[in-house]
């Protein structure tokens, strides 16, 4: 049975599903990095005034580890993988990102890969794919690296979210994240991109930074703690789930029926990843 744990962790690829909107209509065109920036550093900066705490001895370079592959390293690999390839085929490469969780929790936290976990991250995929791919999409070699580092970085941050336990609480851990992942993201901001003029994009911030940002990273890395680390990455598989949803319903995109069953195969695979049943008999190790 799914409980409420799983429920809240899933509200943050939820709202991160709402981020294609915010960008196409709030925020200026071409400037990926500082929408990333913004949303991350100023984030980081309230949770960090909200909990009056900073890290210590090995914290200092622990979070700026999760936040360099969560915020520093995936930003500029998602956005490149985007600018390179047809957003179809950079959602779908990303979406193989539970496969490398599973892998990576197998190996370092004991987690056992089982036929179930691996069937639910194939059909995830498959879903993703029908929900967002075209025909006739093209492949650039840069890209799918990209993408496919995306995903790489995303899952190890997951991991050692799980294996590095915080001794402070989820908003101190999450700001010292996020901060840090702004910090790495301010050179290639400046040095990449100019800075457009805010007055008409201030709600567009406003919103990554409070909930595409502390809201949903309290949520997610509060989800790391609680959850195993298969059962968070599979929430993930919502985030292109909800941008569909949001696309069809504010801007009037189609959904054909090819792309509701890729939605229904991806919500399966969600659901079926956070069953614990009681033994697991067959298992693949890696």
């Amino acid at each position: 049975m799914i409980n409420h744990r799983v429920v809240v962790t899933a509200l943050a690829p939820a709202i991160w599903g709402t981020t294609f909107y915010v960008t196409t209509e709030y925020l200026p065109p071409d400037r990926p990095l500082l929408a990333s920036l913004l949303r991350a550093l100023p984030a980081g900066l309230m949770l960090i005034a909200l909990a009056r705490e900073l890290p210590r001895g090995e914290w200092w370079w622990r979070s700026l580890v999760l936040g360099a592959l969560n915020i520093g390293a995936f930003t500029p690999l998602l956005f490149l993988a985007a600018y390179r390839l047809p957003g179809g085929v950079a959602a779908t490469l990303l979406a193989i990102q539970p496969l490398f969780v599973a892998a990576l929790a197998s190996r370092f936290l004991g987690q056992r890969l089982t036929i179930r976990i691996l069937a639910a991250g194939l059909a995830g995929l498959l879903g993703v794919s029908l929900l967002v791919l075209k025909a006739g999409a093209r492949l650039d070699a840069l890209g799918v690296a990209a993408a496919l580092g995306g995903a790489a970085v995303t899952a190890a941050a997951i991991v050692l979210n799980k294996r590095w336990v915080s001794p402070a609480s989820a908003l101190a851990t999450t700001g010292w994240q996020l901060v840090a992942g702004g910090i790495v993201l301010v050179p290639l901001t400046f040095a990449l991109e100019d800075l457009p003029t805010f007055t008409r994009n201030v709600a567009g911030y406003a919103f990554l930074s409070v909930f595409g940002g502390a809201v949903a990273y309290v949520v997610w890395i509060r989800g790391i703690t609680l959850l195993t680390a298969t059962q968070v990455t599979f929430l993930g598989l919502l985030t292109p789930v909800v941008a569909a949803i949001i696309g069809w319903a504010a801007l009037g995109q189609q959904l054909t029926a090819v792309q509701l069953l890729g939605a229904a195969i991806v919500l399966t695979a969600m659901t079926v990843a956070q069953m614990r049943t009681q033994s697991d008999v067959r298992e693949i190790r890696v």
